[in-house]
C-alpha cells in the first residue's frame, strides 16, 4: 500500500475566509477538521497516483517494471480523455502494458480491485497496480452557495498493489452494485457531451452551477446508511463470518457520521472501524487506499485479520471487498 496527500492543509477556519461557515458548523455535519487541497503548479490526479504508487512499489519490494496492468480510479481526471492511466504507464517508464480507467466515484477504488482480483485469479497478469486519486479542489464552487459540498472534499491518492499467491490470504471476494436511477442526486452535470464547454462559455451565466458537483445530501445520506450494511453484510455471508469476526472495517470516507451510523448499526466496537475523514475530508476514489495505508502503517492491520472494504457513492455504487490480511 501507498498513499500521497498535498502539504497544503486547509482548515474549517480557513475556509470561513472564503464563504460563510465555521469549525462547529462543519465538524457537526461531517466530522471533518481540516483537508489537503493542491497546489496546482505541483500535483495533478495522474501526478499523486504515481507518488502513491511509487510508495507501494517500494514496500511491496518491487520495481515498476514488474507490473503487469495498471487500474486507476478517478472522478477528477487530467484531461477528460485520455483517462490518467496511461500518463501513469508513461510517468513510471513502463513498456506499452494495458491501462484501465475505473469511473465509479466513492466505490472506484473497490471496483478497481475486483478487476485486479479477477485478472490475478484468472492468471492474465502476475503483479496489477490499483490506483484512486481525486483532485477536487480545483472544481469546487468556494463560496456560501457552494459551502454544503466545498467543505465535504479533498485531494490525494493511494495505491495497492496486488500479486499473485499460493496461501490463503489475499482477497477472499468483492460485491459491486449500482442504481442509476439515483445518478443525478450526487452528480457533476457539465461539461459534458450534451453540455460542452463552448455552451457555457456562450451563456456566460454566473448563476450556472451546471459545471460545480451537486449533492442531495440528505437523499445520499438515507441511502447510504441502508446500502453499506447489506454490501458489508454481503461479503460476510458469501464467505461464512459475521459483523464480529471482522479485525478492522475501512469504509468509504463519505462523512463520519455515516461511518458512525454504520458502525452502531452493525455493532461493531471503535477498533473494529477506521476513520480518518476528520484529516483529509472525502478524497472520494482514494479514501479506501489511504485510510487502509495508514491503518497498516499504525499497526491496525495484522497479518491473518480479517479486512473488509466497503464503499457507496454517486451513480449511485455500492461495493465490498473482504480481504484475510
Amino acid at each position: 500500500m501507498g498513499f500521497y496527500v498535498p502539504d497544503n492543509v486547509v482548515t474549517n477556519d480557513d475556509l470561513s475566509k472564503m464563504m460563510d461557515t465555521d469549525d462547529q458548523w462543519i465538524q457537526e455535519r461531517t466530522g471533518i477538521k481540516e483537508r489537503r487541497w493542491v497546489n496546482p503548479a505541483i500535483d495533478s490526479t495522474s501526478g499523486m497516483g504515481v507518488k502513491a504508487a511509487r510508495m507501494a512499489l517500494e514496500r511491496a519490494n518491487m520495481k515498476a517494471t514488474d507490473i503487469d496492468f495498471i487500474v486507476f480510479a478517478t472522478l477528477s481526471p487530467d484531461y477528460y480523455f485520455p483517462g490518467p492511466g496511461v500518463l501513469v504507464q508513461k510517468e513510471l517508464g513502463l513498456d506499452t502494458i494495458g491501462a484501465l480507467d475505473v469511473r465509479n466515484q466513492c466505490s472506484g477504488f473497490v471496483y478497481g480491485l475486483s478487476v485486479a482480483d479477477q485478472f490475478i485469479k484468472t492468471g492474465m497478469y502476475n503483479n496489477v497496480l490499483v490506483i484512486g486519486s481525486e483532485l477536487h479542489s480545483g472544481g469546487l464552487d468556494k463560496t456560501t452557495r457552494g459551502r454544503s459540498v466545498s467543505v465535504i472534499f479533498g485531494d490525494g491518492a493511494g495505491a495497492a498493489v496486488l500479486t499473485a499467491t499460493d496461501d490463503t490470504s489475499g482477497i477472499l471476494s468483492t460485491h459491486l452494485h449500482s442504481e442509476g436511477a439515483h445518478a443525478e442526486e450526487l452528480a457533476l452535470i457539465g461539461p459534458a457531451t450534451n453540455r460542452w464547454v463552448n455552451e457555457i462559455i456562450e451563456e456566460n451565466d454566473e448563476n450556472d452551477e451546471s459545471y460545480f458537483p451537486y449533492m442531495n445530501g440528505s437523499y445520499v445520506f438515507k441511502h447510504a446508511v441502508t446500502r453499506f450494511p447489506q454490501v458489508i453484510n454481503e461479503a460476510l455471508d458469501a464467505n461464512g463470518y459475521q459483523p464480529s469476526d471482522i479485525d478492522l472495517l475501512i469504509p468509504h470516507q463519505a462523512n463520519l457520521r455515516i461511518s458512525q451510523f454504520i458502525q452502531k448499526t452493525m455493532r461493531l466496537r471503535d477498533d473494529q472501524v477506521f476513520n480518518n475523514i476528520m484529516k483529509y475530508g472525502n478524497t472520494t476514489a482514494a479514501s479506501i487506499p489511504i485510510a487502509l495505508t495508514e491503518a497498516v502503517e499504525e499497526g491496525k492491520v495484522k497479518p491473518g485479520d480479517l479486512i473488509c472494504l466497503a464503499a457507496f457513492g454517486s451513480g449511485f455504487t455500492w461495493a465490498s471487498a473482504l480481504i484475510r490480511w
